[in-house]
């Protein structure tokens, strides 16, 4: 080894980041197994890099010890106060043993060593500038795609897109520049992994966040988003400020604001609606723009229930497909099932509410009744 060394160190602490204390911590650890294997020796030696002349020297490391029974580990204390009077009983000599050859030996173990070392830190230093990123937009260009993924190149590392996070209707061609929501970041054997999605609600909170300065700093909170990615996407937000309008803020003048994301996301259709604390009234509003009559909630399942909605809005307040309704469930957390006015009725002869479980029964025993009225959202969806 040689001056040789401890320049390529230098220069690779200043080039990779890598220190060259750890460098240095891992080559003398590699050294003594490097040692041990190829002299048949099992005893305890250390390794020591001048990190100034770059030279590498083997000491066995010996006990001091009354009687010797392992001359490999063990030193007399008389033959060890003929090294130095400062020794006693219990303390540790080290005697150098450094073969003749083993500077060759250094020398392809220490390109191992770097090698690996590199490649380790340079992993650490891409997983540590993308964890950053986690949970937020991050724009890239699109290398290539198979049947699974999507392959994003973000300079420094590849990110995956799986069919789940496309967007429906969307192609992603080579050369492309999109953004993307970064769902996780992996620091996995092979290298840094990073999965990105443009289907997550995130990717709406992060576009609604750089449009609006209000939710950004915190004035209008988004409390909740269901989304079906590339339909439509309900959003509910709220503001403790008395004097700002949650709504129109994020909606903006003329509906610039929601356009701006409506257009990032290829023409999603995106409702913004009022959170309150009443979850009446929140669920009437998530299932905007359909008229609500009344909500009512099953005694058994608090968090089910049944909306009635006029005859005229029954379509409307399902949606496409049940769309409105799903959507309704999931951005609430209620299972819903939407009644039309014509099937239920509120109050019986006496002036008493009637029980859902008799508004079940009417309506089970009700030839008429339209069986496609009812839906319930999976509450186990993603927000």
């Amino acid at each position: 080894m040689s001056k040789e060394m401890v320049d390529a160190l230098d220069a690779l602490e200043t080039e990779k980041g890598i220190k060259k204390e750890y460098v240095i911590e891992s080559l003398e650890a590699a050294l003594v197994a490097a040692y041990k294997r190829n002299y048949n020796q099992a005893q305890n030696v250390e390794v020591e890099f001048d990190q100034k002349k770059g030279n590498i020297h083997v000491y066995a490391v010996k006990e001091v010890v009354d009687e010797v029974v392992d001359e490999r580990l063990e030193i007399s204390l008389e033959d060890a106060l003929k090294k130095s009077k400062g020794y006693e009983l219990g303390d540790h000599v080290r005697e150098e043993v450094t073969p003749k050859d083993f500077g060759r030996i250094a020398a392809q173990t220490a390109k191992q060593v770097i090698m690996q070392r590199v490649r380790e830190a340079e992993r650490d230093i891409i997983y540590n500038e993308y964890s950053q990123y986690e949970h937020e937009i991050i724009q890239g260009i699109v290398e290539r795609s198979d049947s699974r993924f999507v392959y994003i190149n973000f300079g420094k590392i590849e990110a995956v897109m799986s069919k789940s996070d496309q967007m429906p209707g969307e192609t992603y061609n080579s050369r492309d520049r999109i953004r993307v929501y970064v769902t996780k970041v992996e620091n996995a054997t092979k290298g840094p992994q990073v999965f990105v999605s443009r289907t997550d609600p995130g990717l709406v909170k992060r576009l609604f966040e750089q449009e609006v300065p209000e939710i950004y700093d915190g004035t209008v909170e988004i409390v909740s988003i269901a989304r079906e990615a590339g339909d439509r996407t309900k959003i509910a937000v709220k503001s403790d400020n008395p004097d700002i309008d949650p709504v129109g803020t994020c909606v903006g003048p003329k509906g610039s604001r929601v356009q701006a994301v409506v257009d990032e996301l290829n023409g999603e259709n995106i409702d913004v609606v009022p959170y309150v604390d009443d979850p009446i009234d929140f669920i009437a509003n998530a299932l905007n723009p359909a008229e609500v009559i009344a909500v009512q909630f099953d005694d058994t399942d608090k968090k089910q229930c049944i909306v009635i909605v006029p005859d005229y809005h029954l379509s409307l307040a399902i949606g496409k497909k049940g769309q409105n309704a799903r959507l309704a469930a999931k951005l609430t957390g209620y299972k819903i099932d939407i009644k039309p006015e014509s099937q239920v009725e509120f109050v019986d002869d006496n002036d008493q509410d009637v029980d859902i479980d008799d508004i079940d029964k009417k309506l089970d025993s009700d030839s008429s009744s339209d069986t496609d009225t009812e839906t319930e959202s999976d509450t186990d969806s993603k927000e």
